[in-house]
């Protein structure tokens, strides 16, 4: 079952040039950065009420955001939803035909397991099952 959507990831090329948008424009609550060195990316958490604002910025120019980046230009990435039992939901997905990206959860910030459907899958829009046991 979904149970929220847990946040929408942003790419963007720089952090430091897109935060004031989020912090100083839209008066939004900046809660932290972490560096994904597996997804090589840096990512920036921003509070928008019961959802956050991910902020993806690559770290190496053979990440997957650069490469987003490179071809579809900065913005809206992926909507990430929130699932109590990530490994059901994506045999559920495979059972009705949705293609993942991975047939098993990785670590994603804040020690999340994530998992993504492939956009040719969903409509054209990537999205992250995201299963946060133990954490915020």
């Amino acid at each position: 079952m979904i149970k929220k959507v847990d946040h929408i990831g942003i790419a963007v090329r720089s952090i430091d040039e897109a935060l004031p948008f989020y912090t100083e424009t839209l008066k939004l609550e900046f809660l932290g950065i972490e560096e994904v060195e597996s997804q090589r990316v840096k990512v920036a958490f921003i509070k928008a009420g019961e959802t956050k604002l991910e902020l993806l910025e690559p770290t190496r120019e053979d990440s997957p955001i650069a490469k987003f980046i490179e071809k579809r230009g900065e913005g809206l990435h992926h909507v990430a939803l929130g699932v109590d039992s990530i490994q059901e939901r994506i045999i559920q997905m495979k059972e009705q035909g949705i293609r993942m990206l991975q047939d098993e959860p990785k670590i994603g910030a804040g020690g999340a397991q994530v998992a993504f459907m492939h956009p040719k899958s969903t409509g054209g829009i990537l999205y992250e099952f995201c299963e946060k046991k133990g954490l915020k």
